[in-house]
Formats: C-alpha cells, structure tokens, sequence
C-alpha cells in the first residue's frame, strides 16, 4: 500500500509478500480532488479537471478523466476496487458536502441513504488516503483557504461534518489550559474552524446542515460556546436542534456525542425543527465480543514492560484517589470510548487473554467498533468492506477520530423524512 501521495517520487509499496520501490508520478493533490470529484459527479463545477487530464494523459497513457482516475486508484491501492463507489448522478435522493469528512462517516451513513456526495474537504493526508480507497473521491484540503472554499458546488441539500473538536472537548481543554494556551473559539488554529461552516452555509444556503462534535461542547465556557454555536445559526436564519445520543445502542462502545441539525427558515417555515424524539434506537443490547476476530496477531497483546507500567500508572492514580488507568474491557458489555491516542497503549480498551497480558483492539475491530462494515467481523460480504490502507498507527488515529456511523445513518433517515414532510425533497427513492 502506498505511504503517501506525492507527485513524481519514488513511493514504497509494501504488501505481505514483496517491498519494492518503483517510480509512480501522481497528480497534485489538488488536481487529484478535481479530477476525482468531476469523475464521481460530472459536476460543471469541476469542468477544470478536463484541461487536468489533458497534462497527465502522456504520463498514464489515458485520454479521458475517468481512465486517469482510475489507473492512479489501481496504482495506489494495488488494484482493489472501490467498496463505496457514489450514487450514480440523477439516481441520488438528495445531495450534500462532506465537511471534515475525516475517513468518510458521515459519507458512509448518507451514501447508504441514497445520497450523493458533491464536495468533500479533509486537510489529513493519511485520512485523505483512507477517504480515497473507500469511495474513490480525493478530499480537498484545508477548508479554510479559499482555492478549497471556491471548489464547493454552488447548490447542495444538505451541509454535514463532524468539526474539530479539541477545543472543546474535556481532555483538549484541560491540557491546553495546562499548556497555557487558548481554547475554544480563541483557539486560533481550531476553534474558529465553525465560522467557515457558517460562511459556507451562509453563501450556499443548503436546504439543512448536519453537524457531530464531542458532548462537552454543551457545557464549554460554561455554556457560552454553545450559545455562540446556536445564536450564529438562528442569525444565519436557520432552525438549531440538537441532542446528545450514545452511540451504544448502535455498537458495543460508549461514545456520547452532540448532534446537531437545522433547516433554512427561508425556504421552510420559521417554526421547522427537528425532532430528535423519531430516531429509531435499536433495543438490542451490544456486546463487545460481537466484534472481536477470532484469530489475532500476537503483536497486539502488550509486552510485559508496557502491561506493567499500566498496572502501575493505575496504581498511582488511584492512591490519589482518582480514575486514570487502563480499561480492562468486559466482553459481554460495552467498552470505553476509543480516542485518537489509543495507538500510543491501547490503554482505554484493553482485550483480556487467558494465560497472557491483555490485548489491544486490532484496526479491523476498531473499525468494526465505529460501525463500518468489516468482512467477517459484522458482515458477511466480502463486498463492500472497508479498506484500511494506512499503518495500524494512523489506522488507530482515524478511528478515534470518526463518527459511529450507523448512528449518524438513523439521524440522517430522520432527517431526509423530516425534509420530505417539508416539501424539500421528492418523496419517491430513485436509488432504492
């Protein structure tokens, strides 16, 4: 699998068979997002990508956009075929952008309603490459820089994306207050990412936006930073609704987070909301085991240095009488929330063994641990299952970073129903 897209370098492909180093000449990384998106949605707004393919067709022997799209995903990914590959344009029951896309969730969830995705940004490279392999379109980059901001099609339905949320989530806060620095809307760097979703909606005004971020974004700044959030939206003139919902009843993991949805006052009524109270919970209790492999490499269970060290650390806190420590998982119940960091110890879910230190989670089970579908773990398709073509390490980083995407899918049902019912969407399913 390829590390790392550059343009014109020499780039390590590793599998379990072979190392070898060969010369692939890519696109930029902003002539890949074009060229992709054009291919994907054959949206005039991307027409550029043409001119585009015309300076790479030499290189790949191609002379069309899609063959150069396809001949660099085949290069990259060793000829796999894309699992999620876009609605197919005039068959989709709405449309929507993908906004910190991250390693496609909200993707995923509103793909498997029938959507079809016209713009997606993400500024992680590794992620970017995640993004890629599953659903065939390369993210743009920083949504905060205009050439990005300037690629978003003119008409969508529905905004969605699960923003930053270090800033406002108890561990961001607490080491960034440690460290002295801002936090919040004045952290420069992350907190005031909110207010380009705000100009987004503001210039392209989709019909409604669909936005997750960690639960203490209620409570932040003692609750000023929400009403921030909110007053900015009922300025815009669109409808504010949300609700905290654990993503257990989805997967066997506890992970509460916000969701947030609202509608344009001036294409619908002003009294339009959205009403959390419809969403369709499954009663079925999840258990970890569910998603456990049945064979595991032993590079995942933790050497005795590092499995001492925990036991120790756990110890030391709780003389002081506090919770840090490791997580030892029950089977039969849910598990901790996965962070980002859990590449570093695997310290918040912690697999017991019989006879052996405990174990971390494998990338496929982290993944199964967030929703995405995973052959065999929680599906039996072989397709579509989800590619991982990242180290175990960023793999980690990417999952502790998603959404529980059949999570986000039932608020997403809601919210298509809710749109329907308002007049703002066909009521028949093109794509069923």
């Amino acid at each position: 699998m390829p590390l790392i897209l550059k343009a014109g370098v020499k780039v390590t492909v590793i599998s379990k068979t072979r190392i070898k180093r060969k010369t692939l000449k890519f696109p930029e990384e902003l002539d890949l997002a074009l060229l992709t998106h054009y291919h994907s949605t054959g949206d005039l707004h991307y027409v550029e990508a043409k001119e585009i393919a015309a300076r790479y067709a030499e290189d790949f022997n191609a002379n069309s956009v899609a063959e150069i799209c396809e001949l660099v995903y085949k290069r990259m990914f060793e000829g796999a075929t894309i699992p999620f590959p876009p609605v197919d344009k005039g068959k989709e029951n709405f449309t929507f952008i993908d906004l910190f896309a991250g390693i496609g969730g909200f993707r995923m969830a509103l793909q498997n309603l029938g959507g079809r995705c016209l713009f997606t940004s993400e500024w992680d490279r590794y992620s970017k490459q995640t993004y890629f392999a599953n659903y065939g379109d390369y993210p743009f980059g920083d949504i905060t820089k205009d050439i990005v901001k300037n690629s978003i099609p003119n008409k969508f339905d529905i905004l969605c994306g699960g923003f930053p949320c270090q800033p406002f989530s108890i561990a961001g806060v607490s080491k960034k207050i440690s460290l002295g620095k801002n936090h919040g809307f004045a952290d420069e760097k992350q907190g005031n990412l909110f207010f380009h979703i705000a100009d987004i909606i503001d210039k392209h005004r989709p019909k409604a936006f669909f936005l997750e971020n960690v639960k203490n974004l209620v409570s932040h700044d003692k609750k000023k930073t929400f009403a921030v959030i909110r007053e900015t939206f009922e300025e815009l003139d669109y409808s504010f609704d949300f609700k905290v919902i654990d993503g257990k009843y989805f997967v066997p993991q506890h992970r509460e987070r916000i969701l947030m949805v609202g509608f344009d006052r001036k294409q619908f009524a002003t009294t339009s909301h959205f009403d959390f109270s419809n969403i369709s919970l499954p009663e079925k209790k999840q258990n970890l085991q569910s998603i456990l492999e049945n064979e595991v490499e032993p590079k995942y269970t933790l050497s005795d240095k590092l499995w001492n060290y925990l036991q120790d650390y756990a110890k030391k806190h709780a003389a002081k009488g506090n919770g840090f420590g490791y997580g030892l998982a029950n089977l039969d119940g849910v598990s901790r929330t996965i962070s980002a960091r859990y590449y570093k110890d695997g310290a918040e879910i912690l697999i017991p063994q019989e006879g052996k230190n405990p174990r971390r989670l494998t990338p496929k089970e982290a993944a199964a641990l967030q929703g995405y579908p995973i052959y065999p773990i929680n599906t039996d398709k072989e397709q579509p299952s989800l590619l991982i073509p990242v180290s175990d390490n960023q793999a980690y980083r990417q999952f502790g970073n998603s959404v529980v995407m059949p999570l986000i899918q039932a608020v997403g049902e809601e919210l298509i129903q809710t749109l329907r019912r308002m007049g703002g969407l066909e009521k028949t399913d093109k794509a069923a």
